[in-house]
């Protein structure tokens, strides 16, 4: 029977995740029992319980009208063929029939009654891993590999709807099968019983040996599988780097040796299932022609009937696909275990934990018009070597309500990491941030982010058209908003695009130059009018006409609101009313950009000599 064959490949031959743990790659967790694992699924599966009650009821009916068969053959036998009585063959043939037919129709409802629920198993298990994806914070985004997600939201989201198809039903169904079948075996002979269940004790201790070998091999397979996803996904994205260095071939052999350690892993596990495979079959098979010796012998010995020897042979040949498919249905388990693990590590994750605010700061409404104030932040990644100082060791900085101020340091001194703190991107270390005199851990993160724009210094584009890009920054916005912001980031390009503000930008916008991402970047930032708004080098990748007409109405902008902008030439510099130099993790000093040029050695090095062509009288708007 079809629905009785073991598929030709080991299951879990879908590629797994990391061999061992590189930068980028989660670690696996301590290995739970296959049956705790698995039972984490109840929560998903608990809603379709009666369907898939009906499918077990379905396969095992089906199964169990199979073992009527080998009685009915023993009567054939030593009824209407030792009578040599042709007409009495009528009644059992039709029963026979009728058997094979109500087989057939159990095991079609089985499969009829369980896709469609399956499939939305699958489908909510899906979403709430992206939601869980969505919610957890940048921290755990900057520790695992891309790849690894992406395995473990399709690749091991199919081993666990496979397995709660097919293999879960089977191994439920199969063992009462196997416990029937033996029952009937000794009704009819418990001698010849005996001797076919002989290999059973030895099966049990084999198996328990090969789940603790095959689980280790499935998980490392499964991570492998992520680590060579993560591969495929940077070479993709990276492909105009690759071909501009001439670094294909060291990708390709990257990817090589990736495929190699999963083809390693791989054998192993298939090495692995075929040895259990080979006693699983080859005991029984050995068993049964005891049986079958002895049988021939009671039979000669006018002990046993011909017809109760066919029918139980024909009844011990009905139990070898319940017991030949328990390594295989054992694997899937351990696959499926695997997976699921791998499913759960990412939904047990913690969420950014809301943090509380200080019990002396200054909370209340936004009324107090007190711009952005940021008082003894201190700021650490999560990942930092131990015994090395914080990253941010005390900014004090206050940018009043409706100012506009530079923020500049040298490369590696904090800036970025510190606009990622206004939007509570990370969580600050210690200090305290206030917008308008209330503390950035009191807000709802949905309501904090919708007062605080971002444009981030990378600029980030959706496989989506130019308007979804934009309205990401304002999702209500109406058609002229979206024509203003374009408008502002002197984004006319877009107009000269096949299809104007519907055009796709594919993947990353690698469709688009440099400049004109960051232009779209920043129309995002300023579409919905927001009441604070954070601008990392948001003119970098311009030139030098563009970056003057997109200053010139971004000052518009900037007027109507309290501004955070992280500069590293003049021309951005002279957007700001004052200018703050953050150096050795602290705000060393704040002014105007003559005066810092007249008082400050370090931020006339960071200007460099730049600084010279600034007119002697300029203002900083």
């Amino acid at each position: 029977m079809a629905e009785n064959q073991a598929p030709d490949t080991a299951p879990g031959s879908e590629p797994g995740s990391e061999p061992a743990p590189e930068p980028g790659s989660e670690p696996p967790a301590p290995r739970r029992s296959t049956v705790r694992s698995l039972l984490r699924l109840w929560p998903y599966v608990r809603p379709i319980r009666a369907r898939l009650a009906v499918s077990v009821t379905a396969a095992m009916l089906a199964s169990l009208s199979a073992l009527l068969v080998p009685t009915v053959l023993g009567r054939i036998v030593d009824g209407p063929i030792a009578e040599r009585d042709l007409d009495g063959l009528w009644a059992p043939a039709a029963l026979l029939l009728l058997l094979g037919l109500a087989e057939a129709a159990l095991f079609w409802t089985r499969r009829v009654v369980l896709a469609r629920p399956l499939s939305g198993v699958e489908t909510a298990m899906r979403g709430d891993l992206f939601a869980k994806l969505q919610r957890l914070p940048v921290s755990f985004h900057d520790r695992w590999g891309s790849g690894q997600l992406l395995s473990r939201a399709t690749s091991d989201m199919y081993t666990m709807r496979l397995f709660l198809a097919f293999p879960l039903v089977f191994l439920i169904v199969n063992t009462v099968t196997f416990l029937v079948g033996t029952a009937l075996m000794f009704t009819q002979d418990w001698r010849l019983a005996l001797i076919v269940l002989g290999p059973a004790v030895p099966l049990l201790i084999l198996t328990r040996r090969f789940e603790a070998g095959y689980s280790g091999a499935a998980r490392r397979a499964q991570d492998q599988n992520g680590d060579l996803a993560t591969v495929v996904e940077e070479s993709v994205l990276g492909i105009r780097i690759l071909k501009a260095f001439g670094r294909h071939r060291s990708m390709a052999e990257r990817f090589r040796e990736h495929s190699r350690q999963l083809r390693r892993t791989e054998l192993r596990k298939a090495g692995l299932l075929a040895n259990l495979w080979s006693v699983i079959v080859g005991l029984p098979e050995l068993a049964l022609g005891c049986a079958l010796a002895v049988g021939v012998h009671l039979v000669a010995q006018d002990q046993l009937s011909a017809g109760t020897l066919v029918a139980f042979l024909s009844t011990a040949l009905s139990l070898r696909w319940p017991v030949e498919s328990l390594g295989w249905l054992l694997a899937y388990a351990n696959e499926a275990a695997t997976a699921t693990d791998r499913y759960f590590e990412v939904l047990d994750e913690p969420e950014a934990e809301a943090a509380e605010a200080p019990a002396g700061s200054t909370a209340g409404s936004t009324d107090t018009q007190d711009g952005i104030r940021l008082t003894g932040v201190r700021f650490r990644y999560p990942d930092a070597p131990a015994g090395t100082p914080d990253l941010l060791r005390g900014v004090d900085l206050h940018i009043r309500s409706g100012e506009t101020m530079a923020l500049v340091g040298a490369t590696g001194s904090g800036k970025t990491t510190l606009t990622a703190l206004l939007p509570r991107l990370y969580e600050t270390t210690g200090g305290s941030i206030t917008l308008d005199g209330r503390d950035i851990r009191e807000f709802d993160r949905t309501r904090l982010r919708e007062l605080v724009a971002v444009a981030f210094e990378e600029p980030t584009l959706f496989s989506a058209t130019v308007r979804e890009n934009v309205l990401m920054g304002a999702p209500g916005a109406d058609e002229e908003r979206l024509l203003t912001a374009l408008a502002t980031a002197q984004a006319g390009f877009v107009e000269k695009l096949p299809e104007g503000v519907a055009t796709e930008v594919g993947e990353q916008g690698l469709s688009l130059s440099g400049g004109q991402r960051q232009r779209l970047a920043l129309a995002r930032a300023v579409v919905g009018d927001p009441a604070f708004l954070v601008l990392d080098d948001p003119l970098s990748a311009l030139d030098v006409h563009t970056e003057a007409l997109v200053e010139r109405a971004l000052r518009q902008v900037l007027a109507a609101t309290t501004a955070l902008v992280v500069a590293h030439r003049p021309s951005t510099v002279l957007l700001a009313d004052r200018v703050a130099v953050l150096a050795e993790g602290r705000i060393e000093a704040v002014g105007t950009h003559q005066e810092l040029l007249r008082d400050s050695a370090r931020y006339r090095e960071l200007m460099s000599g730049e600084a010279a062509l600034v007119p002697e009288g300029s203002t900083a708007r």
